[in-house]
């Protein structure tokens, strides 16, 4: 190689292998899905075989199940999200404050994020809210009340209160964490200028968040399309389609019902409708740190 070479150049040998298996990593399942969703591949028909053009995207289209699932990831992507932003931005202003066993709370509320999504959902299935063993049926008791079947009366609730457990950690670790940069000083002027609490978390705290806040929903927004586990575990998308999500729904197709061509199509929807989000977020995050 010769010396005046540019260090991309040399860098490259580098690099080759690491971006070569990333994209192998990420074409072969997409192309693979893109050739099903145009195939008639029924594993409970083998023999009905060959190519079937847009007629699989032609019955998702007209399969009121599809728009149904849509709804659903809609509201539970919406409801998580705004349940995880406010309590992880009240959590992260409360232990901004110094008080006794600080640390050990800390430790306490980001612990739930380390749980995996499967063992969470046993645990809110069986323990939490359960409608015969459960601790909220034996509050509801104490108090004289019928328990609640939440996961047969409230199916939507109980999984936006599971997901929400478990990801409100993350967004207090990353809220905390800007809220840790903010100058003292500048609280310390808003003090001296009059502002309350309020106006101190309103005019100061949440315009200083607001980059921390945009990345959480970024992220959050991604992962929560793919909610699988916890709906899985708990009301298997029941009762009916009432929590049936665009990746449950694909999950029917595919290895319920058999129809790898149909499910393929629905998974091509799916990462059409990801993109879509994934790059308004992107450029909405990115025009907030530009400010």
């Amino acid at each position: 190689m010769a010396a005046g070479a540019s260090p991309n150049v040399k860098t490259l040998p580098l690099v080759a292998p690491a971006v070569i298996v990333l994209l192998l990593w990420m074409i072969v399942p997409l192309g693979m899905t893109l050739w099903f969703s145009f195939q008639r591949y029924n594993l409970l028909n083998p023999f009905l075989t060959g190519f079937a053009g847009l007629e699989n995207y032609r019955f998702l289209i007209e399969d009121p199940a599809l728009y149904r699932a849509m709804w659903n990831t809609l509201v539970l992507v919406g409801s998580v999200l705004i349940i995880t932003v406010v309590f992880g931005t009240l959590l992260a202003v409360l232990y901004d404050q110094p008080f006794w066993g600080n640390g050990i709370c800390r430790v306490l509320v980001i612990a739930p994020f380390f749980v995996m999504p499967t063992v969470s959902a046993l645990v809110w299935k069986n323990m939490l809210l359960h409608p015969v063993n459960g601790i909220s049926a034996f509050l509801s008791r104490s108090v004289g009340m019928s328990p609640i079947d939440w996961f047969s009366s409230l199916p939507m609730t109980s999984i936006i209160m599971i997901v929400s457990w478990q990801w409100v950690p993350f967004a207090f670790l990353i809220i905390f964490t800007a809220l840790q940069s903010l100058d003292e000083e500048q609280k310390e002027a808003a003090r001296i200028d009059g502002a309350g609490p309020l106006a101190m978390f309103f005019y100061v705290i949440v315009p200083h968040l607001r980059r921390a806040i945009s990345v959480v929903i970024m992220i959050e927004t991604i992962f929560f399309l793919t909610i699988f586990a916890e709906i899985f575990v708990t009301t298997s998308g029941g009762p009916g389609l009432a929590t049936t999500n665009l990746a449950y729904f694909i999950y029917t197709k595919a290895l319920l019902e058999f129809d790898v061509g149909y499910a393929s199509a629905g998974g091509v929807i799916a990462i059409i409708l990801a993109n879509i989000v994934a790059i308004f977020l992107v450029r909405t995050v990115a025009r907030t740190l530009e400010v």
